[in-house]
């Protein structure tokens, strides 16, 4: 493939921007996590969080974040350890089927993965290998990928907490096919102390692509809800998923100890699957939320004593 110099260029300046930033963080993060999460919030809002006497969704988040470090949050915030959180509550049924556990990239015989098939790091996001067809995989690369992942501590980029207590492995799970052409429908569900306020659909995804739509429905699945100031621009609209009431029980079940926590959902085939539970989505900084979401959303939480 051709690629033009331009090209070329504007991507090694985007690389060299990507490293100062992602390095500027973990300095930051050196000094204090606090200081790193203030700063990402200067940079996102224009303003300092308010920790003293939180109100916004963003600020609470960041509260807990630092000042409810319960280690229930690392437990489940683990896309392996979580599976027995799950299972723990009779629900292994929900659990993508899972097909090896590594703690190096050299332990996996990728001639015994099936054709297509996913490969994560537990202990951030963003660390996945989507495979599907084994065949044109770049076994070097991948491994290469995984070895940089597993050497990272994520809470050092955005100061998320919880992610700094976890053991660092690998897992495969099966590739979730919902026979659609592209990834299938995120269906993210705010709990709030065990119980479902909202679903945010991110939908229209394809591998190493951003969804191309989020929008925010209420509890029941009859209106909209303007949370995400993108999707308040769309006129498209979204059935509930077959499962939908399946997804709301377990949510509700799987969320009780925690102040706040999204459930991230998948349809297959008329299956829910639990893809992952999230603490800090976005980073605790979402500029993508409306007033009105910070305001409802924050107004939910209610802070628990200190658990540092």
């Amino acid at each position: 493939m051709h690629v033009r110099k331009v090209d070329f260029l504007l991507t090694r300046e985007t690389s060299k921007k990507i490293f100062f930033q992602r390095n500027l963080l973990k300095a930051l993060y050196t000094i204090s996590p606090v200081i790193l999460m203030k700063y990402r919030y200067l940079i996102y809002k224009g303003a300092l969080p308010n920790l003293k006497a939180p109100k916004t969704f963003d600020e609470k988040l960041i509260w807990l974040n630092f000042y409810w470090q319960h280690p229930l949050k690392t437990i489940c915030g683990d896309k392996y350890e979580m599976r027995d959180y799950v299972e723990r509550h009779g629900l292994s049924q929900i659990l993508t089927p899972l097909l090896g556990v590594y703690e190096s990239p050299d332990e996996i015989n990728f001639e015994h993965l099936p054709q297509r098939f996913v490969l994560k790091c537990s202990h951030g996001c963003g660390y996945n290998i989507i495979c599907t067809d084994r065949k044109n995989l770049d076994i070097e690369g991948s491994k290469r990928k995984l070895r940089k992942w597993l050497s990272e501590d994520f809470s050092r980029f955005y100061g998320e907490m919880h992610y700094s207590g976890m053991k660092r492995k690998i897992i495969s799970e099966v590739f979730l096919d919902d026979s659609s052409s592209v990834l299938p429908i995120d269906y993210k569900i705010y709990c709030f102390n065990g119980k479902v306020h909202c679903t945010m659909i991110c939908a229209g995804r394809a591998i190493n692509t951003r969804a191309k739509y989020y929008i925010f429905y209420d509890l029941e699945w009859k209106n909209k809800l303007p949370y995400n100031k993108q999707s308040m621009q769309e006129h498209i609209d979204f059935p509930a998923p077959k499962p939908y009431g399946e997804m709301i029980k377990v949510a509700e079940r799987l969320s009780v100890p925690f102040p706040f926590v999204r459930m991230d959902f998948y349809s297959i085939r008329g299956k829910a699957i639990l893809g992952e539970m999230t603490f800090t989505p976005d980073g605790c900084i979402d500029p993508n939320l409306t007033e009105i979401a910070q305001r409802v959303m924050g107004d939910l939480i209610l802070l628990p004593g200190k658990y540092i």
